[in-house]
């Protein structure tokens, strides 16, 4: 698969909805992921991330505003041990507690499906990554409906051992804006994943569209020590 700029791809496309990337930074030393909502009403533009212990949970900021919390308020990010889960939703949870009870991701996967919001049928993504004694391996996920028929859920996982230097890989849930939503195609997108955690972050943010992006997470884990830095960006101040 050919690489593309991660800044086009991302101003090429008004709506992707929610999008998890995971790949090793420019210089090597870091496994990077980053993760960012987007919105088109005011329930969904009405989030924000906030911290929670190794992790991070979405927040109505103004609570009073707050139509329905289904699907929309969840944590995207929570640690296990040397492994570091990222999704769209609750599915972190299912992850994290089946993973704890040592079934893999993959059938931890298997109990779940798209989410429920007729007529899109949102995909739940999902990401891992892996950092252990300077090793680094990561997989996503996609369970999407079959072409919009709710009867039916397709399940992919793609993983990648030992991916290479300023070399990620981007998955969101849509292919664009439109009613109904249609859902990611594909494997998940060959990107360039450039600079340190500040520029880094700045690039998404920047490439994500104006009116729609709502919160971004990113996360660079030192392949060698395991020690995090992180950065949080939200639209709502």
């Amino acid at each position: 698969m050919k690489s593309v700029s991660l800044n086009d791809y991302l101003q090429s496309n008004t709506y992707p909805g929610r999008g998890i990337l995971i790949g090793r930074s420019e210089d090597g030393k870091s496994a990077v992921t980053a993760y960012f909502i987007m919105g088109r009403s005011v329930n969904s533009r009405n989030r924000i991330f906030v911290t929670e212990g190794d992790g991070i949970r979405t927040e109505a900021f103004d609570p009073s505003k707050m139509v329905d919390p289904s699907l929309i308020i969840y944590r995207p990010v929570r640690v296990l041990g040397n492994k570091t889960i990222v999704t769209n939703g609750d599915q972190t949870d299912t992850i994290y507690e089946l993973m704890d009870k040592q079934l893999t991701f993959e059938q931890a996967l298997r109990t779940r499906e798209f989410e429920p919001d007729a007529p899109n049928y949102t995909p739940r993504i999902s990401g891992i990554m892996h950092v252990e004694n300077g090793n680094f391996n990561f997989a996503l996920s996609i369970l999407k409906s079959n072409d919009g028929d709710a009867s039916t859920c397709n399940r992919f996982t793609f993983a990648y051992n030992a991916p290479a230097a300023g070399e990620g890989r981007i998955i969101h849930t849509y292919m664009g804006d439109g009613d109904p939503l249609p859902s990611f195609t594909g494997e998940p997108v060959k990107t360039a994943v450039k600079g340190d955690i500040d520029e880094f972050t700045g690039n998404v943010w920047n490439s994500l569209n104006e009116d729609n992006k709502v919160s971004l997470f990113v996360r660079y884990i030192d392949i060698e020590t395991e020690k995090t830095e992180t950065r949080i960006v939200n639209k709502n101040k």
